[in-house]
């Protein structure tokens, strides 16, 4: 017979141990929670730094996606008139072919071939050679382009729905490059909210003088590889003072390569939109060799693009909060430079 004994009941001892090992262990979380240091304003801003670069990343991958994005907006639009416009003249020849077929059918006369290109698809019907030998010549003709034209606009709408369908991929790449950003400026501002007043106020006084140091800067004398080095660089140099915007091309407001962009236009030279893409725009140089007017890549994803300004300056669209300025190119990662 089974046992109906209850179960023992802890004893008080027990109780008070266990009660007594929960409180200790939330008393120590919370004195190590109370423990864990604040970070240090040189740290926060290290911390926003690394953030920056990862939205200036993701703002490349945002420029690109936006240029792809304009192009099979212009490709599908192309693709969508041709498609309107061969079914317009597919059309106009089934409307001459079904005339001849009328003429026959009131003459009594309609040819039994021709009864069979009317109730179905002209392919089939060419597929039959020994009805096609019963057609007149014209009407042969008018068949073979027909089934043509159908074949034609068949792959033209088959192109179209692809290219749709790159769009909305596209489209959508655009909006979590977007969202990527948004999310990395908000952890740097949330970063930068949680040091104090007097330590914002220091940040921010340090940024104003990095900006305003433009005028004192010293590039030494040292001569741009061409004339389109040269006009690009001091395009660049009307921009100083701009702010830094993701996804800016000017002439308000730029991110680091549509500054650049910017720059050789205005020398005569087109740019690709992306820093990336502009570092296979020329000649890649080493650090040794470069010359005002040369641009010069940072960060081992190349995601940030500048023009060399001489005596190891950088003329640039560094990151939010920022804008357009000089600075030492030892401030970054160089990765190589480009001669245009």
């Amino acid at each position: 017979m089974a046992s109906h004994r209850r179960p023992k009941q802890p004893s008080r001892t027990r109780v008070t141990v266990f009660t007594a090992t929960a409180a200790a262990a939330v008393a120590l979380s919370s004195q190590a929670a109370q423990a864990a240091p604040k970070p240090s304003k040189d740290e926060v801003k290290s911390q926003v730094d690394k953030l920056y670069q990862q939205a200036e990343s993701a703002t490349q991958k945002y420029d690109g996606a936006k240029e792809d994005q304009s192009k099979l907006q212009k490709e599908v639009s192309d693709l969508q008139d041709k498609v309107a416009r061969g079914q317009e003249e597919l059309n106009k020849l089934r409307k001459g072919l079904g005339a001849v077929a009328s003429d026959q059918y009131r003459s009594g006369s309609l040819d039994p071939s021709m009864q069979l290109f009317l109730s179905g698809d002209p392919d089939t019907f060419l597929d039959k050679a020994s009805t096609l030998d019963q057609l007149s010549g014209h009407q042969a003709e008018q068949l073979r382009t027909i089934a043509e034209k159908q074949r034609h606009l068949a792959q033209e709408r088959a192109e179209a729905s692809k290219k749709m369908q790159d769009l909305a991929d596209t489209r959508k790449a655009l909006g979590d490059r977007k969202s990527e950003i948004q999310g990395k400026l908000a952890k740097a501002r949330a970063l930068l909210n949680s040091l104090t007043e007097k330590e914002r106020q220091q940040l921010a006084q340090e940024q104003a003088r990095a900006n305003r140091s433009n005028s004192r800067v010293d590039l030494g004398n040292a001569l741009p590889s061409s004339q389109r080095a040269a006009a690009a660089l001091e395009a660049a140099k009307t921009q100083i003072g701009k702010p830094y915007v993701y996804g800016a091309t000017g002439p308000s407001s730029y991110d680091c390569s549509g500054l650049t962009g910017f720059a050789y236009a205005q020398a005569g030279v087109s740019l690709p939109r992306t820093s990336q893409q502009q570092a296979n725009a020329g000649t890649r140089i080493g650090m040794s060799q470069l010359k005002p007017g040369d641009l010069v890549l940072f960060n081992s994803d190349l995601s940030h693009i500048g023009l060399y300004a001489g005596n190891g300056m950088v003329l640039h669209a560094p990151h939010p909060g920022a804008s357009v300025r000089y600075e030492p190119m030892g401030n970054m990662t160089f990765e190589f430079g480009v001669r245009v």
